[in-house]
């Protein structure tokens, strides 16, 4: 398939990256993403009629790799949970255009799908981890499980041939006190730690401002023990601000949309478990693509539809944030729509 010339939003943000939500189940309840309080035993899932089934993903994916994505990445919820998601994967990796497919995970179903995921077209796995803490563990993920089942999960992606990095959410007076500890483990591995400011994603996390650890503080912590030189990013549009210790033994990211924010250089659409499609990760408002489909759309039609959503946005919600103060609005939950 031959691509269009580059696709740039009304800000001149091009069009790269897809994130895909496969499903929004997750067999944690992790207190940032999905309060048990709230997803509870009765909590409305999706139904399998309601989720888009692997043809509909494929067809809207390859008409966004028209549009000039390259990379996507499997979100959930939790995405392995989604039955035979590495045959989807295959047929995504087989889609012309896109060169990297990576997933974000909360990893302990890793040791028995790792191998399957690199051999369907897995490039590299993110694997949530907040704290090296067993009970604290087990407080933020709302299940009680303990952090051996999500470092063997690590481990068996890392053998499988994947590239792994390992996400800590930190939240003040909850984990950050965590934030050494887990750079002290993570520095002499093969995984990169990024540490990601509390983020007021959802409605449902109740998120304020003073329990974010920004990114000057992290940098502090860590810092003083270890020092730290900032480094380039790897490409246009990275989210994470990388930096190496000086000792030359591995490097850490920081994610830091609230502190310092990166709307300027977002490249990134995100397709919800439901089938819309979100051109930021704060919004509360979607285009449908699922019923569009359905309905009989063409490719063609796709198209189109991918090219006027793209082009009608301005999305800059972080960077209104620092400027105005959090506003009050309907935002997507993050089980819908994934990071």
């Amino acid at each position: 398939m031959k691509k269009s010339n580059v696709i740039t939003d009304r800000l001149h943000r091009p069009l790269q990256d897809l994130r895909i939500s496969v499903t929004d189940q997750c067999n944690f309840r992790c207190t940032y993403c999905m309060p048990k309080e709230i997803f509870g035993p009765d909590y409305p899932f999706l139904t399998q009629s309601e989720l888009l089934s692997f043809d509909e993903i494929e067809r809207i994916a390859s008409q966004f790799a028209r549009a000039g994505v390259e990379k996507i990445r499997i979100t959930g919820g939790e995405p392995l949970l989604r039955k035979g998601l590495p045959a989807l994967l295959k047929r995504l990796r087989a889609i012309d255009g896109i060169r990297d497919i990576a997933l974000t995970t909360n990893g302990i179903l890793l040791p028995r799908l790792a191998g399957q995921l690199k051999e369907a077209g897995m490039d590299r796995v993110t694997v949530s981890l907040d704290t090296l803490d067993d009970h604290l563990f087990g407080r933020i993920n709302g299940r009680g499980v303990g952090v051996k089942p999500v470092l063997k999960g690590i481990e068996a992606a890392h053998q499988a041939g994947l590239s792994v990095k390992v996400n800590m959410m930190v939240k003040k007076g909850i984990n950050d006190g965590e934030i050494l500890p887990m750079a002290r483990y993570f520095k002499h591995t093969p995984y990169v730690l990024r540490f990601i400011e509390y983020m007021d994603v959802g409605t449902s996390n109740g998120w304020n401002w003073d329990d974010v650890v920004s990114k000057s503080e992290i940098l502090s912590i860590i810092g003083d023990e270890m020092p730290l030189n900032p480094i380039d990013q790897n490409y246009y549009g990275e989210v994470a601000k990388r930096y190496r210790y000086r000792d030359g033994h591995g490097e850490i990211g920081i994610i830091s949309s609230i502190s310092d924010t990166f709307c300027s250089t977002c490249t990134r659409a995100r397709l919800s478990a439901d089938g819309k499609v979100y051109t930021c990760l704060f919004t509360g408002k979607g285009t449908d693509f699922k019923h569009f489909l359905r309905d009989g759309a063409s490719d063609e039609d796709l198209f189109q539809r991918i090219v006027e959503t793209w082009g009608n946005r301005a999305d800059r919600y972080s960077d209104e944030r620092r400027e105005q103060g959090a506003r009050e609005q309907n935002k997507i939950e993050m089980s819908y729509i994934g990071g």
